[in-house]
């Protein structure tokens, strides 16, 4: 079993800033894309940022410049620096990973169970 669990939401004042975690767990061999989706109410879920195994990322133009996504590969985490926080990112914040488990045969994608970023204006 693979599972992958978030931390750090809540709410902040627009200006602030918030961090969120997430880590993989379970029987993992491999792990390609984590990264973090966002879903507001009546919207649907889009991609805020992705980080690949070697490094490289890729963000929405809405969060360029304000939001920063890293991994630490040894510990299977990703994290979400988030500054400049606008009362537009409020949303659920979904972590998500491509993951080859250990039993295989194929990548696949999961899901974290979703964290709440309130912005207050």
């Amino acid at each position: 079993q693979v599972q992958l669990v978030e931390s750090g939401g809540g709410l902040v004042q627009a200006g602030g800033s918030l961090r969120l975690s997430c880590a993989a767990s379970g029987s993992i061999f491999s792990i390609n894309a984590m990264g973090w989706y966002r879903q507001a109410p009546g919207k649907q879920r889009e991609l805020v940022a992705t980080i690949y195994s070697g490094g490289s990322t890729n963000y929405a133009n809405s969060v360029k410049g304000r939001i920063t996504v890293s991994r630490n590969n040894s510990k299977n985490t990703v994290s979400l620096q988030m500054n400049s926080l606008k009362p537009e990112d409020t949303a659920v914040y979904y972590c998500n990973a491509n993951i080859l488990p250990s039993g295989g045969p194929f990548y696949r994608q999961y899901w974290g169970q979703g964290t709440q970023v309130t912005v207050s204006s």
